[in-house]
């Protein structure tokens, strides 16, 4: 499901850019680690601050990223432009990310969604593709709106 105008505009505020990278992004560091030379994850990456955080604050080594709006997507390359030799932004659904981005089983040493699992309608169908999708002893390093 794509967000609304409203979403659209709070989730690529400065002020949610602030609280992810101040509150977010140290309470999923505190509670799972850092991932130091991981290849990781993110679904529903948004406009791509998210990934820059994986990066930037959990070391991960590569990223692949996936939204379903194409808007958030032409967002996230742009602001990730620089960290092209880490990063693949792609359109696609979390609910099936081998059509979205060609992922193997155990593909993966983390995977991040900061709280849009309630924005995918078979949010079940998202939680079992990131169960297949992660090593055994991988990560999976959420946060969702209650």
């Amino acid at each position: 499901m794509l967000m609304n105008q409203m979403e659209t505009f709070l989730v690529t505020s400065p002020a949610n850019r602030i609280f992810q990278r101040c509150v977010e992004a140290p309470m999923l560091r505190r509670l799972g680690g850092r991932t130091p030379g991981a290849r990781a994850l993110e679904i529903g990456c948004g406009s791509g601050y998210g990934t820059k955080l994986i990066i930037d604050q959990f070391g991960a080594a590569t990223v692949d990223a996936v939204d379903l709006d194409p808007a958030m997507v032409t967002r996230a390359r742009h602001r990730l432009r620089r960290y092209n030799d880490q990063v693949r932004v792609e359109q696609g659904s979390a609910d099936d990310l081998q059509a979205a981005l060609g992922a193997a089983d155990a593909s993966y040493d983390a995977v991040f969604d900061f709280g849009i699992i309630h924005h995918v309608i078979n949010w079940r169908d998202a939680v079992a593709e990131v169960s297949r999708v992660l090593r055994p002893r991988g990560r999976f390093y959420y946060l969702e709106v209650s």
